[in-house]
């Protein structure tokens, strides 16, 4: 998956971080975060210098220091309206699997290049593509178009009434 960036949805001001497939069929993940997770990954995609660590320059430190390399962040699951993640990381040639929230195992990946993926039943059930974006407009459009002809059809020039 591609970082995309941090955007907020609206009319809820959500913010959501968006993963696009790297794959041809070019799917998009929207995955909602927190404000303060969706600050840490836009500050790190901005490759904004802050005076002290953040928690994931810190977490980044940390691992660095440890001689700990994350190989890759993996969204899992989709369970209840809520995403789950997985960091793989080495150590001494072996690999441990944590448990993580999508947005601290992304904030992460973002500071130290990581691969993001996502398992397949998780960007079947809440990926799109631009296409079916854009398919939905225009149905949503036809069926506007579609009650005004049904309107006109049924109208007569008598239901307006002469004043």
């Amino acid at each position: 998956m591609e970082l995309i960036g941090v955007r907020v949805e609206l009319p809820s001001n959500t913010p959501i971080v968006l993963l696009r497939e790297m794959s041809e069929q070019s799917r998009l993940l929207p995955i909602f975060i927190g404000a303060p997770e969706a600050t840490a990954i836009a500050i790190a995609l901005d490759g904004v210098d802050t005076p002290r660590p953040m928690t994931h320059d810190l977490l980044r430190d940390l691992l660095e220091e440890l001689s700990v390399d994350v190989e890759r962040v993996v969204v899992t699951e989709l369970r209840d309206k809520t995403f789950f993640a997985e960091l793989h990381i080495m150590r001494d040639g072996g690999r441990v699997v944590l448990s993580s929230r999508p947005s601290d195992a992304i904030a992460l990946a973002a500071r130290t290049g990581t691969p993001i993926f996502a398992e397949e039943s998780v960007i079947q059930e809440a990926g799109y593509t631009t296409e079916s974006v854009a398919e939905a407009g225009e149905q949503q459009a036809e069926e506007v178009v579609e009650q005004f002809k049904e309107f006109i059809d049924s109208v007569s020039p008598e239901d307006f009434g002469a004043q």
